[in-house]
């Protein structure tokens, strides 16, 4: 029994050594982290707007200089999840998610194949990358930052942009202005480094103590469920711990951050995995990043959390986490009508 004991202790003691080892070389490695030119086009993160939409928002995302690729595919996702047939409550329709009335004004014909349908998104995209150049051209002398006025000219309208002299002190206003800024970051492919994250050592640290956990499909960890978990399960408990409230989903916790390039990740970077490399709304599975091209990973059922490279065929790419971009997630996104 003693020599059980002490192989478990030693085993342990790997684990964590072999933590710390990876944590200190990649961070190491990762000197200068905050150097690069931070000026540049805005360009698109990779996969982060399905491929089918991807060329569509890249073009019509250029349409004026208030918007950009990425804080147009920030709304987009924002408004319906990239869901061409979301209605919501409200009656707005589409990807967009334009009102009727709204429509009837300011849709347009983006495809030129003679209609305006606002649940194609060959139209309804263009219309909304239209209107926000429209609203930008109605606030263009507002004091402030051109792109922030047209975002509070889309949620308060235009009028209280101008009476106020910029974003109207309306909380839902400036909360919205907040939102798609930061989604734009998730949205946009990184230009120079990604700042590291505060909060990762602290997430390591809670996924390390559930190495040997035996995995659970849908599980969150709970006493019911033995403290098992599956894998965006263990990786949302672990940011829970250190006050960022991810969704628990995988493909959702995607948007959640900036999206590092491979030779760029640190620990604590969410990392993942998916079986199309063009659409993160197709990711199926999510790992926690501890350096070295390692992970730790809740994998699937009949094995437990474990350490796992992360060099796969199916990689996907990485986010790192923010508490900014976790808090701008959409939580209520509408859904399609039944038929």
């Amino acid at each position: 029994m003693r020599k059980a004991w002490l192989v478990a202790g030693l085993s342990i003691g790997f684990c964590l050594c072999f933590v710390a080892l990876l944590v200190v070389g990649t961070f190491s490695a990762a000197s200068g982290l905050l150097g690069g030119d931070k000026n540049g086009a805005v360009g698109l993160a990779k996969g982060a707007v399905p491929a089918k939409y991807q060329p569509l928002v890249q073009k019509w995302g250029n349409l004026c200089p208030a918007i950009n690729p990425a804080l147009l595919a920030a709304q987009l996702y924002q408004e319906s999840g990239w869901n061409p047939k979301a209605q919501s409550h409200a009656a707005a329709q589409g990807i967009a998610q334009f009102i009727p009335g709204t429509w009837a004004t300011h849709g347009i014909d983006g495809d030129k194949d003679g209609d305006r349908d606002v649940w194609d998104p060959a139209d309804a995209i263009p219309s909304a990358a239209s209107y926000d150049c429209e609203l930008a051209g109605y606030v263009r002398k507002a004091p402030g930052d051109p792109t922030d006025n047209m975002l509070a000219a889309y949620n308060a309208g235009a009028y209280a942009v101008i009476k106020y002299g910029g974003v109207p002190p309306y909380r839902e206003t400036q909360n919205y202005v907040k939102v798609i800024r930061t989604l734009e970051q998730s949205f946009a492919k990184p230009v120079g480094r990604v700042e590291p994250s505060k909060q990762a050592a602290g997430a390591i640290y809670f996924a390390q103590q559930k190495l040997g956990t035996k995995y659970l499909w849908g599980g969150n960890g709970t006493p019911e469920q033995g403290g098992r978990f599956d894998c965006s399960g263990l990786t949302q408990a672990a940011y829970r711990t250190v006050g960022i409230e991810l969704p628990r989903v995988a493909n959702d916790q995607y948007n959640a951050g900036p999206h590092p390039s491979r030779d760029e990740l640190l620990p604590g970077d969410l990392v993942f995995f998916s079986d199309d490399l063009t659409n993160s709304r197709a990711i199926r599975h999510v790992g926690l990043y501890v350096g070295g091209g390692y992970m730790i990973n809740a994998p699937y059922t009949g094995a437990v959390i474990r350490f796992d490279k992360i060099d796969t065929p199916d990689y996907f790419g990485a986010t790192r986490v923010t508490e900014d971009g976790a808090r701008a997630l959409p939580t209520d996104l509408p859904k399609a009508p039944e038929a």
